[in-house]
């Protein structure tokens, strides 16, 4: 059968058919994850670590012990580490790409974008380990969330969702880069300034003026406070609806633009 025959079989795949790609898609990359179980060592210890970092070394300085900072700081924690966990779709997507085994799917007649969404999907699972992790660390270390369980597991899903529609920019950046290096780094350019030059560590007014105006308009600031809400009273504010509706026009606008990227590079 040839390219043409095949793109248009994956065309006129059905919406329930590129699901079930799609699945097919994540599945491959969860069994490329168990036979390297070291790709899950950045969501292992990142959450435990920069937990106890940031605790103990700010806790006494912005709230005075390392307790009374936890409301704070965990919310911040979990926002930071699950949008670098994204990141690895994009490293493993350039990857995959790398070694050729896109060109082969691009051979099959399967929905276009079922390999880009299927990476895309199984990172949820990476999203799972660092909300699980971030929050049985601030238990153990006395955080006592008032939202309660429906505000953990709302803030959960929260960042797990907005985590996936960020992680189509670091598909793109994987499509576009040269290697998975190169991904990674780029990656870290822009998230460490996006995430530390917000609330996530410390509160806006404690910064400098010009910081402040940063921190304020930042959009990750909107969704550490629509977290940070849920978490310490399982409140719904206009921070998570602006969170929600910034992770939709990023989808718009990167998941068509990646799939196209991808198709003019393989």
């Amino acid at each position: 059968m040839t390219d043409a025959a095949h793109g248009k079989t994956a065309n006129r795949a059905g919406l329930r058919e590129s699901v079930r790609q799609t699945s097919v898609m994540a599945y491959r990359v969860l069994l490329r994850i168990r036979r390297r179980p070291e790709e899950l060592a950045d969501v292992l210890i990142q959450p435990i670590l920069f937990t106890l970092m940031f605790a103990y070394i700010f806790g006494g300085a912005i709230s005075g012990d390392p307790v009374s900072y936890l409301p704070l700081l965990i919310p911040g924690i979990l926002v930071q580490s699950v949008i670098m966990g994204s990141v690895s779709t994009g490293a493993g997507l350039r990857d995959d790409m790398d070694k050729g085994v896109f060109d082969r799917f691009r051979s099959l007649p399967i929905a276009r974008a079922a390999p880009l969404a299927g990476a895309s999907v199984a990172n949820i699972v990476r999203y799972a380990i660092v909300v699980a992790l971030t929050f049985a660390m601030g238990a153990v270390m006395g955080l006592r969330a008032e939202g309660g369980l429906i505000g953990i597991l709302a803030a959960g899903l929260l960042v797990t969702a907005v985590a996936w529609c960020i992680s189509w920019i670091f598909a793109l950046i994987g499509v576009m880069v040269r290697s998975a290096a190169g991904v990674t780094g780029i990656s870290m350019i822009i998230l460490f300034p996006l995430t530390f030059l917000s609330n996530a560590f410390v509160p806006v007014d404690t910064l400098p003026p010009l910081l402040e105006t940063v921190a304020t308009v930042n959009p990750v600031s909107y969704l550490v406070t629509a977290v940070r809400e849920l978490v310490n009273g399982a409140a719904i504010t206009n921070d998570l609806w602006l969170s929600i509706a910034g992770a939709a026009v990023i989808v718009l606008i990167f998941a068509p633009l990646t799939v196209r990227a991808y198709m003019r590079k393989a």
